[in-house]
Order: structure tokens, then sequence, then C-alpha cells
């Protein structure tokens, strides 16, 4: 408000004098005739502004060249703002600037409507991207106070640069957009509209270079947009869908959207990325999970990566030539079944929890690898057990692997005895 407040003024300070004043001094500037004077008065007293632009429009049909042309555009300008009508305020801020190519007002006006208005035409783009620098560029006018030139000036600043930013992302000069974005933000931090406009231009970049790694960027500022709800944000509305999106490409990018909450708070109080802020990806989650496993757990580590290997499309091909009559080092599971329950000939093993399916089957074999070798018992299940087998076989779906291997060569596995059955004597009929 305080913006618009100082613009409304320095237009204002360029009026022709309010009935009831002097006119200007003829050395200056003066009316054609009192008619002239009397289409002005009426121009700026006029409250209703469709009156106000026909008077208007009488005015520059009648006096084409009058001394007044330019206080008579930024009349136009006005009255195109009270009616809604920004389009049309984009010419009458040009006709100004071939007059005054300074005119704060007149740059203003071109340079904060063309992000809005979307007009992505070259002439139209070139048109805003030079109101924008001449807005940069502005002197404060001298009759604007030093506190209220220096507070307009860096919103100035600030909307010429989300313009820059608009202007670049249009052409695709993604590191331009993203240069100048980050130079509103940093004037004007409170503007959700620009923390999107830079998230967008920094994922539109990582796709068009193949550059993956600037997605956690743009993420970070999606979620700016998202999370930011004071002055300047975006409505509730375009917060939600910006939301929405949000988790749909974090869980993409991420694995999950697990992270995303203590993103959403870093971003809404911190209108600029910290340095070393960084969205891990999916891959660099797993890697981080396999190595922490690979110290925690080998063996399930191990077993992890063999699985993903036989679940590839060259599984098979995998199996035969590194698994199939090969040594595999120590492998940990559970023992969930056994068949038979008693005199068990295989054990039915989950590779990765007692309360997962069993992935594993272990045939009891004797020391040739060959000959099969029943355990004597029953065999405890529900226990963890530790084994060293040779792969024999193995099928995608249902997923299972199986090993021939030696009761020696099992460790945890704790076994019933069974009792012998007892024989009774056949008495036979007398």
């Amino acid at each position: 408000m305080a913006l618009v407040g100082v613009i409304s003024g320095l237009a204002q300070s360029s009026q022709p004098a309010q009935s009831g004043t002097a006119a200007p001094e003829a050395k200056k500037k003066q009316y054609k005739d009192q008619q002239e004077y009397t289409l002005y008065d009426s121009a700026t007293k006029e409250t209703d502004a469709n009156k106000k632009l026909a008077t208007l429009n009488t005015w520059k049909e009648k006096y084409p060249e009058s001394d007044f042309k330019q206080e008579r555009l930024v009349l136009f300008l006005n009255t195109y703002l009270a009616l809604g009508q920004a389009a049309k305020m984009v010419p009458i801020a040009q006709d100004i600037l071939a007059i005054d190519p300074k005119d704060i007002t007149a740059l203003y006006w071109i340079t904060f409507l063309a992000p809005s208005l979307g007009n992505t035409s070259a002439d139209a783009v070139a048109t805003s991207v030079k109101a924008a620098n001449g807005l940069l560029a502005a002197e404060k006018p001298a009759t604007t106070k030093d506190e209220d030139w220096k507070a307009a000036k860096a919103n100035l600043d600030a909307i010429a640069y989300k313009t820059l930013g608009w202007a670049a992302q249009v052409q695709k000069n993604f590191p331009d957009a993203e240069q100048n974005y980050k130079k509103s933000l940093q004037i004007e931090p409170k503007s959700g509209e620009v923390a999107y406009s830079l998230g967008q231009t920094l994922l539109a970049h990582s796709i068009a270079e193949k550059k993956p790694e600037m997605q956690s960027e743009a993420l970070y500022y999606f979620a700016r947009a998202a999370a930011y709800d004071g002055q300047g944000a975006l409505n509730p509305d375009g917060r939600k869908k910006v939301d929405d999106y949000l988790t749909k490409v974090y869980s993409t990018l991420h694995g999950d959207s697990s992270g995303l909450a203590e993103v959403k708070t870093t971003a809404k109080a911190n209108a600029i990325m910290p340095e070393g802020f960084k969205i891990k990806t999916a891959a660099e989650v797993a890697s981080e999970k396999e190595e922490e496993l690979k110290k925690t757990n080998p063996e399930l580590a191990l077993w992890l990566n063999v699985k993903g290997q036989l679940l590839s499309p060259d599984g098979q091909t995998y199996f035969d030539s590194s698994m199939k009559g090969a040594a595999v080092p120590k492998l940990k599971g559970w023992l969930l079944s056994a068949k038979p329950p008693v005199k068990s000939k295989e054990l039915l093993v989950s590779m990765e929890g007692k309360d997962q399916p069993a992935n594993v089957t272990l045939k009891l074999v004797g020391a040739d690898g060959t000959t099969p070798a029943p355990l004597t018992g029953k065999p405890d299940v529900g226990v963890e057990i530790e084994f060293e087998g040779i792969g024999e076989s193995y099928t995608k779906e249902p997923f299972m692997v199986t090993f021939g291997v030696e009761k020696a060569k099992i460790t945890g596995l704790k076994e019933e005895k069974v009792a012998a059955p007892v024989h009774r004597p056949v008495h036979k009929k007398q």
C-alpha cells in the first residue's frame, strides 16, 4: 500500500491545476480554450470511472495535441486501473514513456503488469525488460521524501527483478531467471508468487539440462510457496494446489513423504534456501540405508543385494552364472516351517523377518552335497538360524531360492528328539 501511495503521488504531482486554482503559466503549459479546461475539470471531478473514461475520450478527440497530453494519459491510466482493464494500461504507459522515458508511473505499471498479463510475444517481453531496467535505474523525484523513496525504491526493485525473472523464464534463459527471482526474494521475501515461479524455473532447468541435483532446490521453493501464509503469500487455494503438487514430486524424488514436514517448516521460516540444504533422492536414501545395514546386519544386506539381482530382468542369467552350484556366504533367516514337520527334509526360511513370507528353501543334504540327509528330530520353528549353502534353483514368481545345505552348516537350529516307536509283541490267536 505504501508503494501504491507513492506511485499515486508521483502521478498526481504532475496533474494539471485543479478547478478553483490558477491555471499553469502560459510560458509553460496552457489550455487551448475554456472548453478544454472544462473537459479537464470534469474528468478530474467525475467519480464514475465509465463516465470519466467517456470524458477523457472526448478531450482526446477534440484536443489530440493538448499541452496536457501526458497528464491526460496519467488520468487514462488511473481510469483503466479503476475499471480493471489492465491490458489497456500498457499502451497508455508506453505513450507516456514516449513523452518522458523516465516516468516512474509508466515504468512501474508496464513492469508490474507484464507477468500477470502473460503476453509472451517478443515485443511484449522486450517492452517489459526495458521498463524493468528503467525502474531499477529510477531516481528519486524531487517532491518525494527521502524516507518514502527508500521504502518505495526497494519495492520497485523487487518488482523489477520479478519481471526480469519472468521474462528470462519465458525465453528459457533459466540461469538469468533464477538469479533475478532470487534478487526479488532477497528484497521482498514475503512473495509466495516469486517463490513458486523460482521453483518452476529450477525444475524446468533441471529437466532441460538433465541436472536432477537441482530438483532439491526447486522443491524447496515449492515448499516455501506452499507453507508461507503471511502477508504476500499465495491465496489458500493456490497454496493447497502447490502443496498437493509438492507432495507428489517430493515423494517421487525422495521415495516417500518422510521428512516433508520438516522441509516445509524450514521453508516457511526462510525465504532463501539455507546453505547446505538438500533433499535426498530415493537412491541416496537407499544407498545410505544399505551402507548402514552392511554395518549392523551384513547378512541381510547381502541377501537384499542377491534378491535385487534375482528380481531384475536378468535374474535367471545372474542365478545361472553366479549362484547355481556355487557356495554362498553365510546368510541369516527365520525358520518358519519344515517339510515334513518331523525328520524334515526341507526347511522353509524367511530372510527378512519372522513375520514375512518364506523366500528360501533349505534342502538338507549330506557331505557330498547331493544325498538327502533329513533331520532326526522335529525342528523348532520361529527361531533365527544362520547357514551356508549351495545354490540349486530359483523361481521369480512366487519368489523362492533353493539351497542345498548340510545340517552341520546350520547354526541356531534346534531339534526335539522323537521317541522311537514301541514295538509290541504280536500275540497269535490260540
